[in-house]
């Protein structure tokens, strides 16, 4: 398939041709350069577990029928037929493999008769805040997870399987749904406690003396905090879908747990919240700090132009250099041998005046952004 890149934001996101309006509905048009599917099944009930790489998409139908639960994930999207297999084996319905290779989608839940359709963003820091598309399909007998690349947030997942601890192996494919989810859901929180670091440290530095390109990387991390608020606000929606909405493929005890994913999701939208705020305060305070420092260096540059002012007087009042033969009125300092030191000390007697008027108004000394404001100890 073709595809055009757009720049958005600075990054390069890909219009896929099944965007387009003359494309009929669930047509699957993969991203030639996205990596090969990668499929691994992990098959499971209360007593053992069985893990491989499966290359024959055939073979699945047999693990449904054996298994109680069985997990099949695929990492990579870039072959249509492998995908196309999948969905004939496993019933999936072509609008949801449609949403599945157009990896650009917001979270979201279908319901559809063979299974219910998940969409989420998995969260990752590399640098930057990017996510990554996680489609779920949970099905009566199966759970399947399309991930656009290798390297995902289920590894707790896997070794709860494979050790059998909790009651993972003792559930349903619902319960397995709720797992990954609610894997995901966590995956944010250390993306916020990394967030929340970084705001400590400007904080710290707004406080001090902020470098130039403070401002920069504010305004990036408010980019990063509401790229978070996008991808986690629809996926409240999707997690309470599943928990309110009546469907055969989730019983009543796995609700309970979808209600503990949604108050974890709850909890990360307030925190996203408050470091939006954080953040904004933080440009404010710069921007407060930048007028202070401002105000501080026109007060100083008003300062000196006060003091040159009655100098500047003085001078040129002895620069008119009247003829003193004409009047005894005219400039007699003139001819008078003390008269340059006069002036001068004249000039030094007003500049030590006018700083000690100042000092006694407040306007000269360090200012209150600077650590004028001391404690009554240290004043004493």
């Amino acid at each position: 398939m073709s595809g055009k890149k757009k720049r958005v934001g600075g990054r390069v996101k890909r219009q896929f041709a099944d965007t387009a309006t003359d494309v009929p509905p669930g047509t699957i048009s993969v991203d030639p350069n996205a990596p090969k599917p990668v499929v691994t099944v992990i098959a499971y009930g209360p007593e053992d577990v069985k893990e491989e790489q499966v290359t024959d998409i055939e073979s699945l139908a047999a693990y449904f029928e054996k298994w109680p639960v069985t997990w099949v994930n695929v990492d990579g999207l870039g072959e249509e037929e492998t995908l196309v297999k999948l969905g004939h084996v496993c019933k999936l319905h072509r609008l949801a493999l449609e949403d599945v290779v157009n990896v650009y989608q917001r979270p979201k839940t279908e319901h559809y008769d063979e299974h219910e359709f998940v969409v989420v963003r998995m969260p990752a820091m590399t640098g930057r805040f990017e996510t990554e598309q996680v489609s779920l399909f949970l099905s009566r007998k199966f759970v399947i997870t399309f991930q656009e690349k290798q390297g995902d947030v289920f590894d707790e997942v896997r070794k709860r399987i494979r050790e059998g601890r909790g009651r993972i192996r003792t559930t349903g494919p619902d319960y397995l749904a709720y797992a990954l989810l609610d894997a995901v859901v966590d995956g944010y929180f250390p993306v916020l406690e990394e967030y929340g670091e970084r705001i400590d440290a400007m904080e710290d530095e707004v406080a001090g003396h902020p470098q130039k390109g403070l401002i920069g990387r504010v305004h990036a991390m408010k980019r990063d905090l509401l790229a978070l608020r996008r991808a986690v606000w629809p996926l409240r929606e999707a997690v309470n879908s599943l928990m309110r909405d009546e469907t055969p493929f989730i019983t009543k005890d796995a609700r309970l747990y979808l209600r503990d994913c949604y108050d974890h999701t709850m909890q990360i939208i307030d925190m996203i919240e408050n470091y939006r705020e954080l953040a904004a305060g933080l440009v404010e305070t710069y921007m407060s700090y930048v007028s202070n420092r401002m105000n501080e260096v026109m007060k100083v540059l008003s300062i000196i132009a006060t003091i040159f002012l009655p100098l500047s007087f003085i001078a040129g009042l002895y620069g008119m250099n009247f003829n003193v033969e004409k009047s005894a009125w005219n400039m007699p300092e003139l001819n008078w041998a003390f008269g340059y030191p006069f002036v001068l000390s004249v000039m030094c007697a007003t500049v030590l005046g006018m700083l000690f008027f100042f000092k006694r108004k407040g306007w000269l000394g360090r200012s209150e952004i600077d650590g004028g404001d001391e404690d009554e100890d240290d004043r004493r």
